[in-house]
């Protein structure tokens, strides 16, 4: 055979194999593309989320001196906000059908309290193809030793315990209450907090896998192929959420390409006040200063407080200079 003839035929049998991995490529760059997306609208959608939480209209609901970490949720809020972010960017927010098609990919949404916490989920009949979404009951963190005694753990150190040779109910903080009861658990402040941990994991991961199961049936009834799993959520992802309120959701089965698109968000949903800013001038001078309230050194100079900023970039947008503490002589 002549040379181009063995080029002719290395061009048949080439040609082929490049064009499929020319077009394999072009779809791995789609899912890439389609994960990208999906994941910054999970984790938009969190944080929308996670940031309503505490917005309540009253103070007494707000966190107090009984404990830092109290505070009454407001979980209507937050899923209405984390489902108006998915919508708006799914693209679907003025689509009532594309709605429910994603709902169909959310098997649940959980709304992580201080004293407990709230599922929200389709109740599934598995003789019919309806479901309707709404919050389960709220499902306290407890746990119960081997010796009978009952505890209701919070996300803090504080509990209410039944103790079962005394047969009486106490509550309170756990270095409190520990000279109250002869329970165990309660003893040990490093074993009461690792218990405590692991009952919340392990009350919210059996909720979720219950729920999972029924979201199956579901799907199912309704010609769906794809199997819901409840994914392994690392220990350090559990342990910086179950510092504070926070959200959890769960996205799953969506077809991206040849494969499906599973996620999940986690969201914290307290604010970090920072320590207030203040905007003073030096009556000797008359030059403005910003610097901490907690700067002794500047009260005991004289400094006139002039006014608040929220930030060190809002106060020198208004003329004040930043005040090292540190160097001011006492």
């Amino acid at each position: 055979m002549k040379i181009t003839d063995w080029a002719a035929l290395f061009v048949i049998i080439v040609a082929p194999i490049l064009w499929l991995s020319g077009l394999r490529t072009e779809q791995l760059r789609e899912v890439n593309r389609l994960e990208t997306r999906y994941n910054a609208a999970m984790r938009t959608a969190v944080q929308d989320a996670a940031a309503v939480l505490n917005r309540n209209e009253l103070q007494q609901f707000e966190s107090g001196y009984g404990s830092a970490k109290w505070m009454r949720v407001d979980k209507e809020q937050a899923l209405d906000t984390l489902l108006r972010s998915l919508y708006l960017n799914f693209g679907v927010a003025d689509d009532p059908v594309g709605q429910q098609t994603l709902m169909g990919y959310i098997p649940a949404v959980i709304i992580i309290d201080y004293d407990g916490y709230y599922l929200y989920a389709a109740d599934v009949d598995p003789s019919s193809d309806t479901s309707a979404y709404h919050w389960r009951d709220k499902r306290p963190y407890t746990y119960v030793d081997a010796n009978g005694n009952s505890i209701a753990f919070t996300l803090d150190s504080q509990v209410t315990a039944y103790d079962a040779a005394t047969e009486r109910w106490v509550s309170g903080p756990q270095a409190e209450v520990k000279a109250e009861t002869s329970i165990p658990l309660l003893q040990s402040e490093a074993q009461f907090d690792a218990v405590r941990r692991a009952t919340i994991v392990r009350r919210i991961e059996e909720d979720l896998a219950r729920t999972i199961h029924l979201h199956n049936l579901l799907i199912k009834h309704q010609g769906v192929n794809y199997t819901f799993t409840l994914p392994t959520i690392p220990q350090e992802e559990w342990n910086n959420t179950l510092d504070d309120v926070g959200i959890l959701v769960f996205l799953q089965g969506i077809p991206v390409g040849d494969h499906d698109y599973n996620n999940y968000a986690l969201g914290g949903g307290r604010l970090d006040q920072k320590p207030t800013l203040l905007g003073a001038v030096d009556p000797r001078t008359g030059l403005k200063y910003a610097y901490r309230e907690s700067c002794t050194a500047a009260h005991r100079l004289g400094y006139r407080v002039e006014e608040i900023f929220a930030g060190e970039r809002d106060a020198a947008e208004s003329g004040y200079f930043p005040l090292d503490c540190r160097a001011i002589q006492p």
